[in-house]
């Protein structure tokens, strides 16, 4: 249709203009129509020129057959060789100047197949567009022969390459941010935008790996239909999506406004950065496969065929080759938590979760969901997940792409994708929750509720999925999700209230006077308590660090510390301190500590603890139709008899406690055992022998639990000093190295606590939960030389916060200097 006679531009034109007409098939009917054009104007012109052995060839987008309203033309005029090249140049003029002419942008060449190849071969972005390559008019045959070539040449040299192209999506990505989050996003040019979507398509190609097919093609298509729109609306060829045309573009696409508009774009953006994700870590697992030298990959492969290696990371959790699978033995359909368990272990470790970990997870949760409340286990190992710092944002991530999240959260669903129209704000909304959590991961050594800490920072913006103040709706929607995850009143009262007010501190402290007492005072009544303060505190930070480098400041952070300083006197001054002595034993630990004095030896005692359900009421009961019990741990038990102390005692050492607390928790970490919670509690009566009782609640890590002979066999060794602890330990940690090192905690911190007992100094200890820690704290206060009376151990996530009281050999508590000392000791023990 020869474009002097209007035809083309004409129908073009009708075409756009057509409101019936969008879409997929827009593109589609506006490539054929182009087809038909530039088909007639080479069979016109290359037959009036007596040339033969010659095609025109579309390439990149317009080879795939997909033309937005003002998309570029990418044409190849290819040709055999044998044509003069004053008679090929005429025929290019003919072809490109009506292009030019109707202001069509035009990417064109003019090669023979030899010379497409090598340019190819020195261009990544001329390799991948002839991978698109289309025929259109001419020798079919020098099109088909083309397209062979350069797809033989693409798989040849993929595994050279395709870090190439990997390079260049990362740099591109750095340039122009992550589509998902930006309020002004280049649909093409951005992270998750068009151009990965065909990388991805390259790499498919290349047969050396494949994305992730679910919704892929589908999110690609919204972004090409928004472009459609953006190029008609502003009438010009762009892919950046300006904010002054958001609503414009909502209204061409039947959306309600630009909010949805967004979201939508968000939406596809995430799905096809979590295909990129997963196909480039393939990719990358493919080829260090493939440089493996083929002699040492045999002896691999005969070494280990069939089993691969495997490394415990959790119940039902392995590393194998990079990534966090499920073990051989794990049945997600009977086993809820797994999934989490799974995401924790796999963030802990700085591992990506295997996609087909986590659809296998997904299709046994859809069958069987977590028990409302949830159980224990399942709200320790969100409080993981979240505690992981940076490492858990891409675990968070593919949970999210396999719809997990929502699954386990519905309340999520309201601030998934949703953007934040301030500008100080960084991430959308559902991104800056988790942002927040990240952030909070390192203040947790500030506060002795970590757990609460990190569910407040993953609650505490909820509300922004409801009309009004996103606190007062949050906080009715967290109190909803906290005794969800199963928290008891109390400590859903305090996310309540975190979330009510995670914007009172730096609202107050740059607004307010300071020196009124009413300002201090409201702040007092609002908060409550100095623990909910402290938290709050801990909030206030990770929540304007997550927003942007424009949300806080050290003036900022000053004058909020200024009005916590504040505030925590005014409640001071109001509750006052109450005393906290050590808990007085049951009829059961008595019973064992008389054993323990019998029979000179350490006694153990194993229960699986068990609780009913939230829901169960005060009736409960072990009849029939009574409330089934759910398994939250395994309790243990161990009295020991002061004289079972290993080693020889320093004069100076208190009598009944050196080396008990140690090589106890020692034996428990060689057997693998997690302690989520403990209580130590020495009795030293007049007439009878002192007494260590120590109860435990524990978990396996991984596998089944010990026999309690066995374990008892291990803690007699220990005690008289046979079993070395201290070395095994140390062997167990240098098989963990990699796993121990993923994650960057926060530095423990060991604090001396004043108010909180009469009789004894209590030393407080935050770290992060490890393998062998509570043995070399009690190590640490061994070689202190003090005594434990009593100690309160909680792990909250991968958080420890274990709370010691000590006195002197004298019985006492110690002196302010000497307890500092003892404190500086144990903090450098753990470092």
């Amino acid at each position: 249709m020869p474009a002097q006679d209007g035809g083309y531009p004409a129908v073009r034109l009708r075409l756009l203009q057509d409101e019936t007409a969008i879409g997929p098939d827009r593109r589609a009917a506006l490539a054929r129509m182009t087809d038909d054009w530039l088909a007639g104007l080479l069979n016109e012109h290359a037959t009036a020129a007596g040339l033969s052995g010659t095609a025109l060839v579309a390439v990149g987008g317009y080879g795939r057959g997909e033309l937005s309203p003002r998309s570029d033309l990418d044409l190849l005029l290819l040709h055999d060789g044998r044509a003069d090249t004053a008679a090929l140049a005429a025929l290019a003029d003919q072809l490109w100047y009506p292009v030019w002419d109707l202001g069509l942008a035009l990417d064109h060449s003019v090669r023979t197949p030899a010379e497409a190849r090598k340019t190819a071969r020195d261009d990544l972005k001329v390799q991948l567009g002839l991978l698109d390559a289309r025929h259109l008019a001419g020798d079919p045959e020098l099109t088909g022969a083309l397209r062979t070539a350069a797809y033989a040449d693409w798989r040849q040299s993929a595994p050279k390459r395709l870090p190439e192209l990997h390079d260049l999506c990362q740099e591109r990505a750095e340039r122009q941010g992550e589509l998902q989050y930006l309020l002004e996003p280049d649909l093409k040019e951005a992270r998750g935008g068009l151009r990965d979507a065909t990388a991805l398509r390259a790499v498919a190609a290349s047969w050396l790996a494949d994305a992730p097919r679910g919704g892929l093609e589908a999110a690609r298509t919204r972004l090409l239909d928004t472009r459609d729109a953006l190029h008609l609306t502003t009438g010009r060829a762009t892919d950046r999506l300006s904010l002054q045309e958001q609503d414009q573009v909502a209204g061409a696409l039947g959306m309600l406004d630009a909010d949805a508009l967004l979201r939508q774009t968000y939406e596809s953006a995430r799905t096809i950065s979590y295909a990129a994700d997963v196909t480039w870590r393939e990719v990358g697992r493919v080829l260090r496969a493939r440089s493996l030298k083929p002699t040492l990959r045999g002896l691999l492969h005969g070494r280990t065929a069939g089993k691969g290696d495997r490394s415990p990371l959790a119940e039902g959790v392995v590393e194998l080759d990079g990534e966090a699978v499920l073990a051989r033995t794990a049945r997600p359909e009977r086993d809820p938590v797994l999934v989490l368990r799974a995401a924790a272990a796999a963030a802990q470790a700085g591992l990506p979760l295997a996609t087909h970990a986590i659809r296998r997870c997904a299709t046994a949760t859809a069958a069987r969901p977590l028990p409302v409340p949830w159980p224990a286990e399942a709200r320790e190992q969100l409080v993981t997940l979240l505690g992981a710092g940076t490492h858990t944002v891409p675990v968070w991530e593919a949970l999210e792409a396999e719809g997990i999240i929502t699954r386990l959260l519905p309340d999520w669903e309201r601030v998934r994708c949703r953007p934040q129209r301030n500008p100080v704000h960084t991430w959308t909304v559902d991104r800056h929750l988790v942002e927040t959590a990240v952030r909070a991961s390192a203040l947790t050594r500030r506060v002795h509720r970590p757990d609460l800490l990190l569910i407040a920072a993953l609650l505490h913006d909820i509300g922004k999925g409801w009309p009004g103040d996103h606190s007062v709706a949050g906080e009715t929607i967290a109190r909803d999700v906290a005794a969800r995850l199963g928290f008891d009143a109390r400590d859903t009262a305090v996310i309540a209230t975190l979330v009510r007010h995670h914007l009172l501190l730096v609202d107050t402290a740059t607004r307010r006077d300071l020196d009124d007492p009413a300002t201090v005072g409201a702040v007092a009544e609002a908060v409550g308590s100095t623990g909910t303060l402290e938290l709050l505190h801990a909030l206030t930070e990770a929540d304007a660090l997550a927003t942007g480098p424009a949300a806080w400041s050290a003036w900022r952070g000053g004058l909020v510390a200024d009005l916590v300083k504040r505030v925590a006197a005014r409640l001071a001054g109001e509750l006052g301190t109450q005393a906290r002595d050590a808990d007085e034993p049951t009829a059961e630990q008595e019973r064992l500590a008389v054993e323990a004095r019998r029979t000179g030896g350490p006694v153990l005692a194993l229960h699986t603890r068990s609780e009913p359900p939230a829901d169960a009421g005060d009736g409960g009961g072990d009849g029939d139709g009574a409330p089934a019990r759910e398994p939250v741990g395994v309790e243990l038990l161990i009295a020991v008899p002061a004289h079972r102390a290993p080693g020889r005692r320093p004069a100076t050492a208190p009598a009944g406690t050196p080396g008990v607390l140690p090589a106890a928790a020692g034996v428990l970490a060689l057997h693998r055992l997690t302690v989520r919670a403990a209580d130590l509690l020495l009795l030293d009566p007049v007439d009878e022998g002192p007494v260590l009782l120590l109860r435990w609640r524990v978990a396996a890590e991984y596998g089944s639990l010990p026999r309690a002979d066995r374990l008892r066999a291990d803690l007699v060794r220990a005690l008289d000093g046979s079993l070395d602890i201290p070395t095994r330990l140390a062997e167990r940690e240098r098989a963990y190295a990699r796993r121990a090192r993923a994650v960057l905690a926060p530095p423990p911190r060991v604090t001396v606590v004043t108010g909180i007992s009469r009789t004894a100094t209590v030393i407080e200890v935050r770290a992060q939960d490890a393998h062998g820690l509570l043995h070399r704290i009690g190590r640490a206060l061994d070689t202190a030389g003090v005594a434990v009376r009593s100690a309160h151990i909680s792990t909250l996530g991968a958080n420890a916060v274990d709370a010691f009281y000590v006195t002197g050999a004298d019985g006492e508590p110690l002196a302010d200097a000497a307890a500092h000392e003892v404190a500086r000791a144990v903090e450098r023990a753990l470092q």
